[in-house]
């Protein structure tokens, strides 16, 4: 202790007291894009996008223009897009359109013959900051597969999150440190508030959001209720889960009934049969295709963001998170987990999901691969 407060400067976990902090979550691709553009255009200085997929399509092209018009009225527009994410969805027409509109774009690791292993590691962040006021960050990428106005009742089930004040600054800041190719974390001396900012990659730890997962894991008392597309955690991870069902936590996991990445479906399946059989419960989303990322726990910490429960978010890739110790949105991602369950199937101890027979045969390839997909 140093004067009523822990040194906390080694730790992964961040110090954060129970509180109150104004969040706005989003859970419709429309609503959220809906207050993206106004954002946008009521921006006065600055505004900084960055996302895994930009697509040429209705919702990339409105938001092209919209970032178009704002920098043609003297706003700096700074762009990063992942390279790899937006490969096959943006376009060199899209591209162009954005340069000539005065806006700074920059692609995130382009290949390159000479640093072919660069290109594995992506920036797979989605965040807006306007005017380093209000910030959106979660798992929402720029395409119309998230809007029912373009695609329908089968749309993507995501979530988005949005903040103001001071956390909007530590977004500002996280964009520019990427950019800059510097590591970022908000300040160890900073006064502990009730919620944060984390990257996974911070100076002092290169997977600080697996130590925070696994430290949110190990405090749970009551439940654990964790959203994830893809589910490919590394070995301790999965031992938390397993350790926190084992005391007596409601631990409960919610992921695709069918992904959309098949080699991904077959190494998971074979994870789910330990985790069953340690008491963990876990839910296949069957409605829709789910690209969400949440946790909550206890009814008191919460995070929302782009990281995904697999080694890719924890070990390689940019990701970014809003971590926070908020019984409202605690709360709000609880009641939304019980939304999702009422359209989701229980899988069955001890086998989980009945497997194709061609899933067994593949989990390995699966398993070999979860660098590289």
């Amino acid at each position: 202790m140093t004067g009523g407060r822990r040194v906390r400067k080694d730790l992964c976990s961040p110090l954060l007291w129970p509180g109150r902090q104004p969040f706005e979550l989003f859970t419709e691709g429309d609503d959220l894009y809906a207050a993206m553009l106004e954002a946008i255009a009521g921006a006065e200085r600055e505004i900084l996008l960055e996302s895994y997929i930009f697509a040429d399509d209705e919702v990339g092209r409105r938001f092209a223009k919209a970032l178009a018009e704002r920098a043609g009225a003297g706003v700096r527009v700074r762009m990063q897009l992942d390279a790899a994410g937006s490969l096959f969805w943006a376009s060199r027409r899209l591209d162009r359109f954005l340069r000539d509109s005065g806006i700074n774009l920059c692609w995130y690791h382009r290949w390159h013959w000479r640093h072919p292993l660069r290109y594995n590691q992506r920036d797979h962040r989605k965040l807006l900051v306007v005017d380093g006021d209000r910030a959106f960050l979660g798992g929402f990428n720029i395409h119309r597969e998230n809007s029912r106005a373009c695609y329908g009742a089968g749309r993507w089930r995501d979530t988005h999150v949005a903040v103001t004040g001071a956390l909007a600054e530590q977004a500002q800041a996280a964009f520019r440190a990427l950019q800059q190719d510097r590591p970022w974390s908000p300040s160890p001396d900073a006064e502990p508030s009730s919620a944060v900012i984390l990257p996974n990659k911070s100076p002092d730890c290169q997977h600080r959001l697996r130590c925070l997962f696994d430290a949110m894991f190990a405090s749970a008392r009551r439940r654990i209720e964790v959203t994830t597309p893809y589910f490919l955690p590394d070995l301790r991870t999965q031992v938390a889960l397993a350790e926190a069902a084992g005391r007596g936590v409601d631990v409960r996991l919610l992921v695709p009934r069918k992904g959309d990445i098949a080699p991904m479906r077959w190494a998971a399946r074979r994870i789910f049969a330990g985790l069953l059989a340690a008491g963990v419960r876990i839910y296949g989303y069957r409605p829709r295709l789910l690209h969400a990322k949440t946790v909550a726990v206890d009814g008191d910490w919460a995070t929302v963001g782009t990281s995904n429960l697999d080694y890719r978010s924890l070990f390689l890739n940019h990701e970014l998170n809003l971590v926070a110790r908020s019984p409202e949105l605690a709360g709000r991602l609880h009641d939304q987990f019980g939304k999702d369950l009422a359209e989701s199937e229980a899988y069955r101890a001890p086998a989980g999901p009945r497997p194709e027979w061609s899933d067994w045969l593949w989990a390995p390839v699966g398993w070999g691969a979860r660098r590289w997909l």
